[in-house]
C-alpha cells in the first residue's frame, strides 16, 4: 500500500513546488526581482525533479494532468488568499470541472 501511495505523495509534493514556484514568479515583478527570482527557478526544477519520479510508476498523462489540475487550484487558493485575486463565478465553474476531470483521470481512468 504505501508503495502505491508514494507516487501521489511526490505528485502533491510537486504541486507544492509547482505553486511555489507560480506565486514566487508573480513576486519577481517579471524576474527583475533576484530573491523571489532565484526562488522561482530553484522551485521549478524541484517541482520538475518530483514529476520525473512519478513517472516512473505512473504514466505521463495521468500524472502531468494531475500535476497540472492540482495545481491551477492550488495557485487559483494562493491568489485569492495572497494577492486577493477573487474569481468569478464561470471562473469558479470551471475551477469545479478541473476538479472533476483530475478526480475522474485518477479514480476512473485507469479502469477497464
Amino acid at each position: 500500500m504505501v508503495k502505491t501511495l508514494l507516487p501521489y505523495l511526490v505528485l502533491v509534493l510537486a504541486v507544492g513546488f509547482g505553486t511555489a514556484s507560480a506565486t514566487f514568479a508573480n513576486s519577481a515583478n517579471g524576474f527583475t526581482k533576484i530573491l523571489p527570482s532565484l526562488l522561482s527557478i530553484t522551485t521549478i526544477i524541484l517541482c520538475m525533479f518530483c514529476l520525473s519520479q512519478v513517472m516512473k510508476s505512473l504514466p505521463v498523462g495521468i500524472t502531468y494532468a494531475s500535476y497540472a489540475g492540482i495545481c491551477i487550484i492550488a495557485t487559483s487558493v494562493v491568489g485569492i488568499i495572497k494577492f486577493n485575486q477573487i474569481p468569478n463565478v464561470p471562473t469558479m465553474v470551471g475551477l469545479f470541472l478541473i476538479v472533476v476531470g483530475v478526480l475522474m483521470i485518477n479514480l476512473l481512468g485507469q479502469l477497464r
